[in-house]
């Protein structure tokens, strides 16, 4: 309808629209938002670091339950006292994100695995509150009273450094996530002196913390892989539109969780699909997320510019970081000039010896010590592994992937001497 001459129908209107704009933009910026950091952190508290994310969360749960279960197969809880994402990984055999101690960084080893079951197990069994000693005792107690840990040498002992060390470990990550609550005293005075610890344990947090579709105790496979299968897999689609259904979901589960897509891993009918349905996937994805998608001819990715949704990063800065950079660019200008090449960890060893000679002056004084190289270079390959920029094989195999030929290296600027 067009407004008669010397109206203000027009004027008093555009302020309205204007608003209306406004409000839908940061409406959507606000659930991208809450979507990137539950990709980050998918367990959050309201009185955790992540106070700000559980109140976004809560603010658009409809939204967020809807959208996740929709585009990844995921559901969300959203209560008072926590909000869970319950997420599963499209590649059960993906161990590039292992737990870490949240001070150290250090990854999780199959000790430290162990340990975190054990105090999960006696956690669900304690009261309101429980000590650091209290909570070891009752750990050495199941893994004496189990025949399989016990037949594999599974034991606690608190007079024992590196137990102390690896215990302290999965504790602090319990906090993190938290699952406890520190009352009094600290764990490395614990390491320092045995001063015990007091936790007050968040049962709902222990209650929403195992992410997966069938009860582990249900499930008769003995084999490994084979309970990992029963305890996270669907069911077999029945029909044409639930089988689509579930590639879109299983795809979707990719381009969220993991760094790079790439063609030759996927099924053919998932190929297919994305052929066919790439140009609204996509899109839909990017919209709601705030990631950039990057199409390629090996595949495909979602970017995260701003780095909130991301775990693992490339660059960094640092000894480390410059190190990744160094060999991510020795790795993709060899497989610039030969897309069959492959190498191992060793000969990436001796690369890092010559580096450490030739950047010894800047990087951290530690680079020095005896067996620093090896060390160095295992790390910056879990770095490029998580990162899908190489694939890990067996004996020390190192295959550099399609993606790595994004990185290349131009003269170093140091803003800071031994970081």
């Amino acid at each position: 309808m067009i407004a008669p001459a010397g109206s203000s129908r027009s004027t008093t209107r555009r302020p309205g629209a204007i608003l209306r704009v406004e409000v839908a933009d940061a409406l959507q910026h606000e659930r991208q938002r809450a979507i990137r950091g539950l990709l980050q952190t998918p367990l959050v508290t309201p009185d955790g670091r992540d106070a700000a994310l559980f109140a976004l969360a809560r603010r658009h749960a409809t939204f967020l339950v809807e959208w996740f279960a929709h585009h990844a197969g995921w559901s969300l809880t959203v209560r008072p006292d926590l909000v869970r994402l319950h997420k599963t990984p499209a590649d059960l055999a993906d161990d590039t994100r292992p737990a870490r101690d949240p001070l150290s960084d250090q990854p999780f080893d199959r000790r430290r695995y162990v340990l975190l079951c054990l105090a999960l197990a006696a956690l669900e069994r304690s009261e309101r509150q429980t000590t650091l000693g209290r909570l070891a005792e009752q750990m050495a107690g199941l893994a004496a009273g189990d025949p399989a840990l016990a037949a594999h040498g599974v034991t606690l002992s608190l007079e024992a450094a590196d137990d102390r060390r690896a215990l302290v470990h999965v504790l602090r990550w319990l906090l993190r996530i938290g699952a406890l609550r520190r009352v009094q005293g600290d764990e490395e005075r614990f390491l320092r002196d045995r001063t015990d610890v007091l936790y007050g344990i968040a049962r709902p947090v222990l209650a929403h913390l195992l992410a997966a579709r069938r009860s582990p105790s249900l499930t008769p496979a003995t084999d490994f892989a084979a309970r990992l299968a029963a305890v996270a897999t669907e069911p077999v689609a029945a029909t044409p539109e639930a089988r689509n259904r579930q590639i879109k979901v299983a795809l979707g589960r990719r381009l969220l969780d993991d760094p790079v897509v790439y063609l030759a891993q996927l099924s053919d009918d998932e190929r297919a699909y994305l052929e066919r349905q790439r140009g609204h996937l996509l899109p839909d994805l990017q919209r709601a997320t705030g990631l950039e998608s990057e199409v390629r001819a090996e595949g495909l990715a979602l970017t995260d510019l701003d780095g909130d949704a991301t775990d693992v990063g490339l660059p960094e800065e640092g000894t480390e970081g410059h190190l990744t950079l160094l060999l991510a660019t020795h790795l993709a200008d060899r497989l610039r000039s030969d897309a069959t090449f492959t190498t191992t960890a060793e000969v990436l060893t001796r690369l890092t010896r010559g580096l450490i000679r030739e950047h010894q002056s800047h990087w951290k004084k530690e680079v020095t010590q005896p067996g620093a190289d090896r060390v160095l270079t295992a790390r910056v390959l879990a770095r490029l592994a998580g990162l899908a920029l190489v694939r890990l094989g067996a004996v020390g195999l190192v295959q550099p992937m399609p993606a790595i030929g994004r990185y290349a290296m131009s003269a170093p600027v140091i803003l800071n001497s031994h970081v």
